[in-house]
């Protein structure tokens, strides 16, 4: 549904969001790039042509949002600026004043990840070795925990008609398995600038993006792709590829291309990359990317929203997905992974802006316990893992729902996300599931559970989109505030939510505390939000390999999803302290709460009837479980005496 100008994602909200999530940039090289970013006007393409080839560059490209902009190019992305590319910029300049340098950044693919060096004969059919779809224990499993899509399929979806691109290094479209469901108008190389994203084959196996690809459902060589295999009948079922992830940097420009890539074609976005996962990066999508983003979530499938599925990361307990400014958007479904017992993969990120799981591999040493895969060279793998595997399962998850309801919106995507994924089986040693305060469970590290394909497609069929969505500033504290090992700082900040004005917040989906702070360390920094009705959600924890004492976090949006259909209205409570070896100091010096959500929202009171009735049942059970103690008690008794 598309936001309606006085309430929705307006101009001056985006401009005061993007205010918020322009980043530190420290994890930025700072290197030269041959991109520039120029505004001509409207209809000027082969006045930008022209312009681009005669001073130097292979051409410009017309961006899909903004008005008047331009990518000028250069004739090989592969190689940094050269002298001759600068002095061309320079001329450039002279004669037109809106030119943007493109600065190049860091972005880290997540997965491939090797289970163990055993090699498997791939020569047969592998359904049977797929046990996140259907699981009977095979690969030293959990029966019984895995996506259900055998419940979807039985109802007769399989995914026809959705369009999924995978934005990554490259995709393989001459695999046999790949070839026949390969959507060529809806793919492109940002790269190479041409239309064919074409893995660059490496002696070191880098470039794998066929390994989240979808496929047809055929057995050639035995390859049976676990995307395509959530769709069944991948002939029918669209599948683009974006290659945008290889080359020596990443730029604004090539990010915000890609996310905005025929978003009326394309129904979902797979990325399974974002900055570096190494414990210390605190980073996220610049500006033109994140005007990409609000324009595909209010304007990409004809209002609907473009759907953009996120790999949470693999940074494991030394970081905190809350430091990914793509995973914790709350334009991204962030999906973490679990492995086929039901516990944490050794990679897995923990933040509160986990939306979901689905599964990667098995912790055992078994060869058939990966996700199987098509692979490079027309070849099939079974040791597919990490959460770049999980975000693909998603996105094939999210697809049997689009054909169930093709009306659902991105919001509704995610109302489904939380309503429909399962408790299953999944554990964790550190974080425990627990009930917010309208009785949706959670949990820190796997979101509102794992995906439920079939329940999903069951309540998609009849879903009603959900009510219109406001943004409420519910208050700031901007005083510096001393921070000292020790001693936690408590701040509380006290709401009606904008009660009374337009933009009221009744019914809460995403809430952001946006923090401006800094520490002798950063990474010994924790950070807990405590809601209304008694929620608490951990928004940092501690990065032991972060000593960052210098930049901290500036205005940074973190994020949760755990208050999910809360009533927003009351004392929020943030408290701030240090956990480590060496005692740290720090200053806090804001901290604004931004909720997000409706006023209305029906299936919400029905959630809330229904916890309150478990609860007065359980109740109820308590009593009748006493007197039928108290029962046995009294029998035992008079037995005993008789005797």
């Amino acid at each position: 549904m598309r936001a309606s100008p006085r309430h929705g994602t307006t101009v001056g909200f985006m401009l005061l969001l993007n205010a918020l999530l322009l980043l530190d940039t420290q994890a930025a090289e700072g290197a030269l790039t041959d991109h520039l970013l120029v505004q001509l006007h409207e209809d000027a393409q082969d006045e930008a042509h022209q312009l681009a080839t005669q001073h130097g560059f292979q051409s410009a490209r017309k961006l899909p949002f903004g008005e008047g902009l331009f990518h000028f190019y250069p004739q090989d992305t592969s190689k940094r600026r050269s002298k001759r590319s600068t002095s061309s910029r320079q001329r450039l300049q002279k004669d037109y004043r809106n030119i943007f340098e493109q600065e190049g950044f860091s972005r880290q693919k997540r997965g491939y990840r090797n289970i163990n060096d055993i090699e498997v004969n791939m020569s047969d059919p592998l359904f049977t070795k797929q046990w996140y779809l259907i699981n009977t224990g095979q690969a030293d499993g959990t029966p019984g925990l895995d996506l259900n899509v055998a419940e979807a399929w039985q109802l007769g979806y399989t995914g026809k008609g959705v369009t999924i691109a995978i934005m990554d290094d490259g995709i393989d479209y001459l695999h046999p398995d790949l070839a026949s469901n390969y959507n060529a108008d809806a793919s492109y190389d940002f790269s190479s600038n041409d239309p064919f994203p074409f893995p660059r084959y490496t002696d070191d196996w880098f470039n794998r993006t066929t390994l989240c690809s979808s496929s047809n459902n055929n057995t050639i060589n035995g390859c049976l792709n676990f995307l395509c295999q959530i769709h069944m009948e991948c002939a029918g079922v669209p599948m683009s590829g974006i290659r945008m992830l290889d080359q020596p940097f990443m730029t604004d420009i090539i990010e915000a291309s890609s996310i905005s890539h025929m978003p009326q074609v394309i129904d979902i976005y797979s990325a399974s990359w974002g900055p570096t996962d190494d414990g210390k990066t605190v980073d996220g999508p610049r500006e033109l990317t994140l005007q990409a983003m609000a324009d595909g979530v209010n304007k990409g499938r004809g209002g609907k929203g473009s759907i953009y599925v996120w790999a949470s990361g693999d940074g494991g307990s030394y970081d905190d997905c809350n430091c990914d400014g793509y995973a914790s958007s709350m334009w991204t479904i962030s999906i973490n992974s679990a492995i086929n017992d039901g516990r944490t993969a050794l990679y897995d990120e923990s933040c509160s802006s986990t939306l979901a799981s689905t599964f990667s591999n098995g912790r055992k040493r078994n060869p058939e316990a990966g996700v199987a895969t098509t692979d490079l060279y027309g070849n099939c793998t079974l040791r597919h893992s990490g959460t770049s595997a999980a975000a693909p399962e998603a996105a094939g998850v999210f697809a049997l729902a689009l054909e169930a309801n093709p009306d659902l919106t991105w919001r509704d995507m995610q109302h489904l996300s939380v309503l429909t994924s399962k408790r299953n089986q999944l554990h964790d040693e550190v974080h425990q599931w627990r009930r917010n305060g309208v009785g949706l469970e959670f949990n820190h590290l796997f979101g509102y559970g794992v995906l439920d394909a079939g329940g999903m497609v069951k309540m998609a069929k009849d879903w009603k989109t959900v009510p219109e969505r406001f943004h409420c500033v519910a208050g700031s504290i901007q005083e510096t505030h001393k921070i000292q090992s020790g001693n936690k700082l408590v701040l509380a900040i006290t709401t009606e939510a904008c009660q009374g004005k337009d933009n009221f917040v009744r019914y809460l989906e995403h809430v952001q505390a946006v923090v401006t702070v800094n520490a002798s360390r950063r990474g010994d920094l924790n950070i807990n939000m405590t809601s209304p009705m008694g929620t608490k959600s951990i928004l940092l924890s501690r990065r032991p390999r972060d000593d960052d004492s210098k930049v901290g976090f500036d205005k940074w949006p973190f994020m949760t999803t755990h208050t999910w259909g809360e009533d927003p209205r009351g004392t929020w409570v943030l408290e701030v302290g240090f956990h480590g070896e060496e005692p740290q100091r720090g200053v806090l010096k804001e901290w604004t709460l931004m909720l997000h959500g409706t006023q209305s929202a029906p299936y919400i009171d029905q959630i809330v009837r229904d916890y309150q009735s478990k609860l007065a049942m359980s109740k109820k059970e308590e009593l009748e479980e006493e007197l039928d103690e108290a029962i046995d008690r009294s029998l035992k008794s008079l037995m005993s005496k008789n005797n």
